[in-house]
């Protein structure tokens, strides 16, 4: 359950509120040398202000291929080179991308919810076959089932709130 809030909160940073973050540019992968590397194993990103992310390469004949690869991402971003780095400014969000993004919360929302419900299914197999006090077990499965689920809910409000800014 632990690891299913995990992969939701790195899944919500990736995603573009219309404020800078670090991690929003985690999963773009960069082609260098004819090899698929991962940006931030490239770059070092950094936020200057709440509008506007540097990328500055460790290998500066990198340049190029991350603008390109950030560019060519679904972000929309536009970078410009600015002597060994790459100066990214992140543009206002559409209505049309708030609702976009929105709905792609909410499905990641139902994703973990399903894996929390699944976790739990397993968890309660598990003691149906082997332990004697049952209906504790049970009730302390259910409780932490019901934790972990409104931790989830409440990740993805917030997320939709600072998307649509509020």
């Amino acid at each position: 359950m632990e690891a299913a809030i995990d992969a939701l909160s790195r899944e919500l940073v990736k995603l573009r509120t219309g404020r800078a973050s670090a991690g929003m540019l985690d999963h773009i992968m960069v082609e260098h040398y004819g090899v698929k590397t991962p940006l931030n194993r490239m770059a070092v990103v950094s936020v200057l202000d709440p509008k506007t992310l540097s990328v500055t390469p460790y290998d500066p004949n990198a340049l190029k291929e991350l603008e390109k690869a950030i560019i060519s991402s679904p972000l929309g971003l536009n970078p410009k080179a600015d002597n060994q780095r790459l100066i990214t400014p992140i543009p206002p969000l559409t209505k049309e991308h708030m609702q976009a993004v929105c709905k792609v919360v909410a499905k990641s929302s139902e994703d973990v919810k399903q894996s929390i419900r699944r976790a739990r299914q397993k968890a309660l197999d598990s003691i149906k076959k082997a332990a004697p006090k049952r209906r504790t077990k049970i009730n302390q499965i259910d409780d932490l089932t019901k934790k972990f689920i409104k931790t989830a809910e409440d990740m993805c409000k917030a997320k939709e709130k600072g998307i649509r800014g509020g």
